[in-house]
């Protein structure tokens, strides 16, 4: 065999091998998380008329929610406070029981009464610590009250009045409602935080994920494919699937780890080989077994761009 001809074999197979890297290998993703603005003290401050929640659409995950009061509360504050736990629990969906360390709402006490700069004591602090925006809701992942002060009432308001910041309600305009920004014993629980509660907790703690964005670009019989996938719901997603079609040919197939709530997954796939001449629409179909908040988002058609 003459040089030039074994020269040109391993040019060929080193062709061969590129393209099959390319072929096969072709797939490059990354992880993001949107931003999570993190607020304390709710209940210091201005809020506009008509607002009822700090953000819109706050809750927690989960319809039970855990709490842990500090060890270092008076038995009379820690009393209180399962008396506010038990009252919201009769008049929502939500239900509250005792955690450990890692609790999502934590209740520490305070002895020493203080004043603010109107001169009016403070009975009580409270707010969400962490949030996830999403979407669809704002998450609270945590949140802290801080209870000075008991309410001397038959009903526990200050407590109650703390909880429901933790939940992301704000303050009342109107003097006989719990959520006025000084307590008095006569104050009622209105039936608006109740209705609100119950219809945000009214969706099931599921994932959901969905497209945030998807574009593609032919060349020859080649696609060239960008998207950003992120999970949108209330609970991490497992396992899922990503395939792609055209006229209902399977194209890819891939696979999509489990994503965070809040937390999303950009991916590029490059020259994707087409058996079809021409490639007018392409299907992009999100494939999970698992339950979700919404499988109509699961999918996104392209039109290409040649």
């Amino acid at each position: 065999m003459n040089g030039k001809v074994f020269l040109g074999i391993l040019a060929f197979i080193f062709f061969v091998t590129l393209l099959l890297l390319y072929e096969f290998f072709p797939l490059t993703s990354n992880n993001y998380e949107m931003s999570t603005p993190q607020e304390r003290n709710f209940n210091i401050g201005v809020y506009a008329p008509g607002n009822m929640q700090f953000y819109s659409n706050m809750r927690f995950p989960d319809r039970k929610i855990s709490y842990k009061i500090s060890s270092f509360c008076s038995l009379s504050k820690k009393a209180e406070m399962e008396s506010a736990f038990g009252i919201v629990e009769n008049l929502t969906v939500l239900s509250f029981y005792p955690g450990g360390s890692d609790a999502e709402i934590f209740v520490s006490c305070q002895e020493r009464d203080n004043i603010d700069s109107s001169g009016l004591f403070i009975a009580g602090e409270g707010g969400p610590t962490k949030i996830i925006q999403t979407d669809n809701f704002n998450i609270i992942q945590g949140g802290e009250i801080l209870l000075v002060r008991t309410s001397e009432c038959q009903t526990p308001n200050i407590p109650i009045h703390e909880l429901f910041h933790v939940l992301g309600f704000v303050h009342s305009i109107n003097e006989g409602n719990i959520m006025y920004n000084v307590s008095r014993c006569n104050q009622v629980i209105g039936e608006d935080i109740p209705r609100r509660i119950n219809e945000l907790y009214s969706v099931d703690s599921l994932p959901d994920l969905s497209f945030e964005n998807a574009t593609a670009f032919v060349h020859n019989r080649y696609v060239d494919i960008n998207m950003s996938i992120r999970n949108n719901g209330l609970k991490d997603s497992e396992q899922a699937k990503i395939k792609i079609y055209t006229d209902d040919v399977l194209l890819k197939e891939i696979e999509l780890n489990p994503l965070k709530v809040g937390y999303g997954r950009t991916i590029s796939l490059g020259n994707i080989y087409s058996q079809e001449r021409t490639i007018d629409v392409l299907k992009i179909v999100i494939e999970s077994s698992f339950e979700e908040i919404d499988k109509k988002n699961n999918e996104v058609i392209l039109e290409m761009k040649k």
